[in-house]
């Protein structure tokens, strides 16, 4: 039984079912590491043959074998209403290519306001050199985007929850919004993935994930993805093909043995940050905890309707003191790490100041802020570490 025999299949299922597709593999559980650039053919009527649907079997190692099939077929069936995925080689990548396939000079991209800094980057930079305006806008805007939607509008882009800031935006009364005036909605997704966050099932017509993150989840692999609605998914897949877009078969497959375990892993994830936010809630020293699932986090009502679990990203604003003071707590940290991406099973704590990269809505905090990763260590461990690390910014901070 494949999964197309039973559309009916809960998502933990197909985590371990799909993109195994039972011809094809023969009997082995994983798709085996298929290494290829030139292929081979039998003829020169092969080779034409092939050449008039290059996307239907092996043509050329860019195109992919069946190690990189596997991955995106497996992406493409935790989106129902999905007609195909695009793999990256980061996120990044993902999104700046995404982009590049629906913009076009003189059109306008609605982007929101707590999205990821390199997606600003990308705007204000690369788009911007093309003759392709951004607007920025209110995440929490809900419908009121209609009323920002122009004649050269084609692309709004979400970030539920945001950046640093963790808004969880009303996605399906903006995809609709969109909808009615014929513009395309893009989502990165990454936060929940379409485990906690079905997103074309909310209205979303391109959902992008940095697979570096839950997708992976070992700190091991750089790689991202766009999955699309039928139409939108052949222009990714041509604009990917015709930018040199690849991934290595090995990523592929460290990727794909990454998503069977993506639900243990995010449900451990989601248990460890809910305890350990629940505990910061309660201590003196810090003014604020931002997270989707806890009362208090903008949107957190919307993350109640729309949303099946919460991941374990969240930010923390500390009770005054400097940036000194945070770097005090920080640094003697000895279960958190210091580095940038998330989503491993690693705990990782970062200084975030996400007031300076805001253009259209205003941030302020009572103190400095950290973004935490909670990993998949036990909590309890993680909790006497960070009370270590409050105790050390209280003496700094004086």
């Amino acid at each position: 039984m494949s999964d197309d025999d039973n559309p009916g299949l809960k998502p933990g299922t197909r985590l371990v079912t799909a993109g195994r597709h039972a011809k094809a593999r023969r009997g082995i559980v994983n798709p085996p590491v298929w290494r290829a650039s030139t292929i081979l053919f039998d003829s020169v009527a092969e080779l034409r043959a092939a050449t008039r649907k290059p996307h239907e079997g092996l043509f050329y190692g860019r195109r992919g074998t069946p190690t990189q099939w596997s991955l995106a077929d497996a992406l493409t069936e935790l989106e129902p209403g999905a007609a195909g995925t695009v793999l990256y080689p980061s996120g990044v990548a993902a999104i700046s290519a995404v982009l590049l396939s629906l913009l076009s000079p003189g059109d306008e991209l609605l982007m929101v306001d707590s999205t990821y800094e390199p997606s600003r980057a990308i705007c204000d930079g690369l788009l911007k050199r093309y003759g392709i305006t951004t607007r920025y806008y209110d995440p929490m805007i809900g419908a009121g985007i209609a009323d920002l939607i122009g004649d050269r509008t084609r692309v709004i882009f979400l970030e539920s929850p945001g950046s640093l800031t963790f808004e969880v935006q009303d996605v399906p009364a903006i995809t609709a919004a969109a909808k009615a005036r014929g513009v395309t909605t893009v989502l990165d997704n990454t936060w929940a993935t379409p485990l906690f966050f079905p997103a074309i099932a909310h209205g979303v017509d391109v959902s992008i994930l940095a697979c570096t993150k839950y997708i992976v989840g070992h700190s091991d692999v750089m790689m991202g993805s766009a999955t699309a609605v039928p139409g939108l998914f052949e222009t990714l897949r041509q604009a990917s093909y015709a930018l040199g877009h690849y991934v290595s078969p090995d990523d592929a497959y460290l990727a794909a043995r990454g998503l069977r375990t993506l639900q243990v892993r995010l449900r451990q994830h989601e248990a460890g940050a809910l305890a350990v936010a629940r505990w910061l809630a309660e201590q003196p020293q810090v003014a604020r905890v931002i997270h989707p699932a806890l009362p208090g986090c903008p949107g957190h009502a919307l993350w109640m309707r729309d949303f099946l679990g919460a991941s374990g990203l969240f930010s923390i604003v500390l009770a005054g003191g400097d940036y000194a003071a945070r770097a005090a707590m920080i640094d003697g940290l000895e279960l958190f790490g210091i580095g940038f991406s998330w989503g491993g099973f690693e705990s990782l704590a970062l200084p975030v100041d996400p007031a300076a990269m805001r253009t259209a809505t205003r941030w302020q905090t009572a103190g400095p802020m950290i973004r935490l990763h909670i990993g998949i260590e036990d909590p309890a461990d993680l909790i006497a570490d960070l009370k270590c690390g409050l105790a050390r910014f209280e003496s700094a901070r004086g």
